[in-house]
């Protein structure tokens, strides 16, 4: 058949329109072309591999075989825009807009105000969409499920599952929702602290108000499609590109004379293998085969044989095949397919498994594949099919390791897969561990199987696989070989932990790390699997009991416990704040949970982002070269092939700058010398995106490596590396009151980093004027001015003539403070160079490599205190890692020392702290500011004084804390009864005593799971420690027709400050929020503006607009005393006719604040924010899991100006700080470089990490004069309630090392990831692994802190 020289017609539909596209480009995805041709920008780029879900979009297509249409969500950054053709794609564009009507699900998650910077909630509403397409009343669960590979950084998931609640058919929610009380009001004693009931309130949306769902009223499937799919198209189809060719065959026939001509090109249909691989590992393929269309790929057959399943059937449909034959089958012919369905459950997330197809994740053969070994064990056969005819393989060690002699032969295609049915006295069980429960790739997984002689208990045939242990999954056949015939006890198990061993060996060096966790979890899946199978065996043997029955070993019911993974359980919880003043006028929004102001407008896709601005005239793409050495020179920079590329425009290096290139030891690029991996040497500017990424690989730069290269705290404090001088603080004689204490603990604390993640990476659009040499810069960032002002000094202009404008951001988190200014000016730089836009897209990759984020810190203490754990003495020194420049870390360090001593006080004091230098790059500011980490020193010692009184935390801590109004160890002055107050309502909210009996019951009862609970209080201070970046401004304009137009120095990050800034307007002026608009955030409406931080956003920039506007109606009283029955419209009007000016600027000269530290006294803070929060959680000490089982947060926010947001505030800031002290983990090479750059290796909690039962209550109003209405700012604090489930797991820890009679270790380390939980819970498997000497290997990451 002679190819067609030219390209086809792409045919499909998008939002109920066709399109036809005549030059398809292969290469190109559903993402891609959604944005860049349609203009579609409500889907979002924010990591490009599928693992977040923000580009979810729904697909649907007609089944040839079920003649059903399926609806799936998919994540449209790996979807190839070739493998659409007949398809239909819905965005979020196409199910309801503000300008038409809303669709319910959009409605909902905007009113129960499931979204905050709204970066994510497209890909949200998507994935429920889809679900309801599906199933119109979904269950809980299925809920849970369909927003499983969905991240969201902001507001810690409860609101959006409340959003999807509401669909929901059952809903074991709180029955006395209606009547206002709720059953969890009642602490231990009903009489709480919270005065009358009456006012307060559990409601922060009104369901009543919700349109209802209709499932008639949804897009209908192209009746064209549908022609087409009847009549489908037999010949081939052929997409052309520049690089690649696409080709679809429409038969089974065609695909093997095709896969005849061309051997090496490979079969795509998810993509979700080969899509991540061509981006990062720059894998290339010339010609792609697609058998989408090919029906014989996706038939399914079930014989008594077993079941036959096509190759091309996606993972979702492998699992409801699996769940409709297991519910058909006898229990005991289902084995392996419930250990499939098993790992398919929390295989990826669910777009990805929709896109995933069988075939291609066998043929992957990737070493962490969760499939692949259960199919070695229950022995799967492979049918290939070729040209020549078909044959069968078996899915075995051979195939897996791609032995050429078991694998597919380059001709050869896979078409289907056979699973056989277990039989009677056969077992299967599938096991996997993986940083958190869901969505995240297995450290080691594994498939089990046993088959005993009839009527016995010993082995006829045994099989086990493992994934996650070496470079492809590996069988333990020589173990399983040797243990044939043996009794299943004891004896056994101890020789198959020996042999297992031995057999399945991981290298030292090995990559992705942990070798010494990963050897245990070999063991100890191998354990989980004896007792499963001994539990089976006894059932089985009761119905057929022999005589001697007594032959299997006994399982203690303390064991039992081993046997349950940690169920997903759908999130409940409630929220109680302080309604408002019955008197206060139905106008004033104050103190009322108000949605976010752009909250129906995220859920629509209408919000725009830097990047959803369309294309200007011109526009060029830029992206950086990083350096990839540690500590290097620079000896020669050749970009000359790269220029000859097509579209290459120019290449912007430090010589290009006008002005000043950064600070003297903070290039913006690099000169001469890099300092880490990841810092910007130079930068391509070229026509488009992907011509721009082909430039940079050929740029060739050469360096020579200088020493020192430093990476750790403790390389810093050996080289004596630091950034700034020591801070320290003292009070007290410690020397003296070391030496009067009863006992004396020394600890180590080490807290690894975080990175900020927010969803939208780094971007820039910088668009030169054509006169006087005027910049128009477009930015995502927390701190415009800074940006105006750096653009200004590196292009050598006034900064008159650059205004920078931000109308919103994905999220800020304090990683857009400094680091946009740095990505403003290099593209300022090539805008002035080459006169055209500038557009600057950070990859995720390329993000989490040069931006930093969280200091690591490493903490020293000792402390000094008598028996009866009244603490007399404390010493902390921290070490902080800085990364190579200085940045924030001097500032961090200060904040660290000056918020150490928490909610304790004690006489005797020292506080020092030291910024360390070191070859990584940069870290910066992030929520919390270095409180979250320094604290945690500080909990760890009272931990620690806890376990040598054998007193309870609880109690250690209530007994040290502040009492009465008293001083800080900086002399300021401070009333601690709010604090005192929070703790004792979370202790009696979260009936804690009773629970810390039931936690002890429980550990006594269960020998493999433990639980743990903790309680920790929280004096958080808020703003600078400096008066001058408290001054805020606003500008307010009434227009004639009575609108009112407001702008302040405050930026949208997502934590609502133009919805609070709205309020106060409203408050002030006596209008309805109605007449009044925030525009954007422009240094040419408020200039010289500080950077939105600190927590103190609405507050200053609350009373600079409640200044504006008090100063209007000034202006305006005496025209409505003149006509006090008048409306605002006709005041307004009479007051342009008596020219009265109808705008003002306000202002606010800031909150006071100094710090001597000299002396070591100040007032740095203008008020503090205290907090409790109680946590308890479960951990499973055979592989180191957790589960959380309730929280319980309280908060003093004083008056809040909108409880939703401020309620959002605390649960997301929570779940951040939980993910900073339980799953995220940093790490870098020996050689500095960072491997989890990607969603894929760095974990931020998903929706199964919420706790069981979340409820948080503001504490009922205090007044203090000093702020807006009240209020406070609560953007940060939450941040550090988050350790309350560090604690409880080390409270868990601590149990089971206390059974085991462990040494006490007060050695602590953050994040408490199942690696470190497993090691320490020490057993008979964690001692018989081998254990190699650190100076045999070099390892595959390090520990920086």
């Amino acid at each position: 058949m002679p190819c067609p020289p030219r390209s086809h017609e792409l045919v499909f539909f998008v939002n109920g329109r066709k399109v036809i596209e005549r030059n398809v480009d292969p290469e190109e995805t559903l993402l891609a072309f959604l944005r860049k041709n349609l203009r579609l920008t409500g889907t979002k780029y924010a990591c490009g591999r599928g693992g977040c879900g923000a580009c979810t979009v729904m697909v649907s297509k007609n089944d040839p075989v079920s003649k059903k249409i399926r609806h799936f969500s998919v994540t449209a950054c790996l979807v190839p825009i070739c493998s659409l053709y007949g398809a239909a794609v819905t965005t979020v564009e196409g199910i309801g807009s503000i300008k038409t009507r809303l669709h319910p699900v959009q409605e909902r998650i905007a009113k129960s105000h499931g979204t905050q910077c709204g970066f994510c909630t497209p890909g949200m509403v998507m994935s429920m969409y889809t679900l309801l397409r599906n199933h119109p009343q979904p269950s809980e669960e299925q809920l849970m499920e369909a927003l499983g590979g969905n991240l969201c950084r902001c507001t810690g998931y409860r609101p959006i599952l409340e959003s999807g609640r509401t669909f929901c058919t059952e809903s074991n929610g709180c029955q006395q929702k209606g009547t206002g009380k709720c059953c969890l009001d009642q602490g231990e004693n009903a009489s709480s602290s919270f005065g009358g009931k009456n006012d307060i309130c559990t409601e922060l949306f009104a369901k009543e108000e919700f349109q209802p769902l209709d499932p008639t009223q949804e897009l209908i499937f192209p009746p064209e499609l549908l022609r087409m799919a009847e009549n489908p198209e037999e010949r081939t189809l052929t997409f052309r590109g520049e690089r690649v060719t696409w080709i679809s065959p429409g038969t089974l026939k065609d695909l093997l004379e095709l896969k005849v001509k061309h051997p090496e090109a490979p079969l795509i249909l998810g993509n979700t293998s080969l899509g991540p691989a061509m981006k990062t590992r720059g894998q290339f393929h010339p010609i792609l085969l697609s058998p989408a269309r090919i029906s014989e790929l996706t038939m399914v057959t079930k014989t008594s044989e077993g079941l036959t399943i096509g190759a091309g059937c996606s993972l979702a449909q492998l699992k409801d095949i699996l769940a409709e034959t297991v519910s058909e089958l006898p229990e005991e012919k289902t084995q392996t397919y419930r250990a499939l369905l098993k790992h398919l459950k929390s295989l990826a997330g669910p777009q990805i498994r929709n896109m995933a197809s069988l075939g291609g994740h066998i043929i992957s053969r990737h070493s962490y594949s969760d499939l692949n070994p259960i199919l070695a064990v229950g022995g799967a056969t492979l049918n290939l099919i070729s040209a020549e005819g078909t044959r069968q393989i078996p899915l075995d060690e051979c195939f897996l390791a791609g032995l050429a002699s078991a694998d597919l032969k380059p001709e050869e295609i896979l078409e289907s897969v056979h699973i056989p049915p277990s039989r009677k006295w056969e077992f299967v069980s599938a096991f996997r561990q993986a940083q958190c429960q869901q969505n995240a790739l297995p450290h080691v997984n594994a498939g089990m199987r046993v088959l005993f002689k009839e009527g016995t208990d010993s082995i006829a045939d045994l099989s086990i696989a493992y994934g996650g242990v070496g470079a492809a999954t590996v069988s333990a056949q020589k173990s399983c070989q040797q243990l044939l015939g043996r009794r299943w006890n004891e004896l056994m198990l101890d020789e198959a932990c020996r042999l297992l061993l031995d057999e399945v060996s991981l290298p030292g060096s090995a990559p992705g790390g942990q070798v010494e966790f990963r050897r245990t979890l070999v063991v100890s899946f191998l354990f989980k699997f004896y007792l499963e199978v001994l539990q089976e065996l006894k059932k089985l043997v009761k119905l057929f009991s022999a005589p001697d029955s007594q032959r299997h070993p006994d399982i203690s019911d303390r064991f039992l416990s081993a046997l349950e993974d940690f169920p997903v359980t759908v999130p409940q919880g409630v929220q109680t704040y302080q309604s408002v003043d019955p008197h206060q006028p139905p106008r004033d929004p104050v103190g009322r949970p108000i949605m976010h102001l752009s909250g129906l407008k995220h859920a629509t896709g209408e919000a725009i982002f830097c990047d959803d601005i369309p294309m200007v005239d011109k526009e060029l793409f830029m992206v950086l070269v990083t350096s990839s050495r540690a500590h290097a020179k620079i000896m020669s920079i050749d970009f000359s092939e790269a220029l000859e590329l097509p579209g290459v425009v120019d290449v912007i290096t430090a010589k290009d700058i006008p002005g000043t290139n950064g600070a003297e030891d903070d290039k913006l690029l690099a000169v001469d010398e890099v300092l880490c991996v990841g810092q910007i040497v130079c930068a391509v500017a070229a026509e488009t995106d992907i011509q721009a990424r082909r430039a940079v690989e050929k740029i060739k730069i050469t360096y020579e490596d200088l020493e020192p290269v430093i990476f750790t705290i403790q390389d810093a404090i050996k080289h004596n590396s630091f950034l700034c001088p020591e801070k320290k603080l003292e009070q007290g004689n410690i020397k003296e009151a070391f030496e009067k204490v009863d006992q004396i603990v020394e600890g180590e604390v080490h807290v690894g980093g975080q990175e900020h993640f927010y969803m939208e990476t780094q971007r820039v659009l910088v668009i030169p004027k054509t006169e006087d040499k005027e910049l128009d810069v477009f930015v995502s960032t927390q701190d415009p001015a800074h940006v105006q002002k750096t653009v200004s000094s590196t292009l050598n202009i006034p900064i008159n003539r650059i205004t920078c404008h931000v109308k919103r951001v994905g999220g800020g988190f304090g990683g857009k403070v400094g680091r946009p200014a740095v990505f403003g000016a290099i593209a300022a730089v090539g805008a002035v160079k080459t006169g055209r836009p500038i557009r600057l897209v950070l990859d995720r990759e390329d993000d989490m490599l040069i931006t930093g984020g969280r200091h690591p810190l490493f903490g020293k203490y000792k402390v000094g205190f008598m028996d009866n754990g009244r603490i007399k003495a404390l010493d902390i020194e921290c070490y902080i890692n800085g990364g190579c420049t200085l940045d924030d870390s001097e500032l961090v360090t200060e904040f660290l020392i000056l918020k150490l001593e928490n909610a304790y006080k004690i006489r005797n004091l020292r506080l020092r702290g030291r910024a360390c230098m070191t070859n990584l790059p940069s870290n910066t500011a992030f929520r919390g500011f270095g409180f979250p980490q320094g604290t945690l020193v500080t909990e760890s010692c009272i931990t620690a004084v806890a376990a040598k009184c054998g007193l309870p935390p609880e109690k250690i801590r209530e007994k040290n804390m502040y009492k009465t109004v008293d001083k800080t160890i900086y002399k300021q002055a401070f009333n601690p009864e709010p604090l005192i107050r929070c703790w004792n309502e979370c202790l009696d909210k979260s009936s804690f005593h009773s629970r810390r009996i039931q936690v002890e019951e429980f550990n006594k009862k269960n020998y493999w799971k433990k639980k743990g609970i903790a309680i920790i209080p929280m004096k958080f201070s808020v703003g600078f420690a400096a008066t001058s970046y408290h001054q805020a401004a606003a500008l307010v304009h009434i227009y004639t027709d009575g609108s009112v137009l407001v702008t302040h120095g405050g930026n949208e990050l997502g934590q609502g400050i133009h919805t609070k800034m709205l309020q106060v307007a409203s408050r002030e002026l006596k209008i309805p929020m109605s007449y009044m608009h925030i525009c954007e955030t422009s240094t040419a409406t408020v200039p010289n503006t500080i950077a939105t931080a600190a927590s103190v956003g609405a507050d200053v920039n609350g009373r600079a607009v409640q200044n504006a506007c008090q100063i209007l109606l000034k202006r305006l009283e005496p025209i409505i005393k003149k006509n006090p029955e008048g409306t605002w419209e006709d005041w307004i009007e009479a007051a342009f006719e008596q020219r009265i000016s109808l705008s003002a600027t306000g202002y606010f000269r800031g909150y006071k604040a100094f710090m001597d530290w000299d002396k070591g006294e100040g007032d740095p803070f203008p008020y503090y924010v205290y907090g409790a929060a109680c946590s308890e959680v479960e951990i499973d000490c055979l592989t180191g899991a957790h589960k959380k089982i309730r929280t319980d947060i309280v908060m003093d926010a004083c008056c809040s100006l909108n409880p939703a947001i401020d309620i959002g505030q605390i649960e997301g800031s929570f779940i951040q700080g939980m993910g900073l002290y339980t799953t995220e983990e940093l790490k870098y090479s020996p050689e500095g470089v960072l491997h989890s750059r990607s969603p894929d290796e760095y974990k931020i909690p998903t929706i199964t990490d919420v706790p069981e039962e979340f409820n948080v209550s503001l504490l009922p109003s205090s007044q203090t004069p000093l702020t807006i209405y009240s209020s406070k700012g609560l953007g940060e604090s939450g941040m550090f309630l988050g350790s309350s489930v560090f604690f409880a797991i080390a409270d868990a820890v601590a149990a089971v090392r206390t059974e085991r009679d462990l040494a006490d270790n007060f050695t602590v380390h953050s994040p408490a990831t199942p690696a470190w939980v497993r090691m320490a819970c020490a057993d008979r498997f964690t001692e018989m692994i081998p254990r190699d000497d650190p100076k045999t290997f070099k390892p595959w990451s390090i520990p920086i802190a």
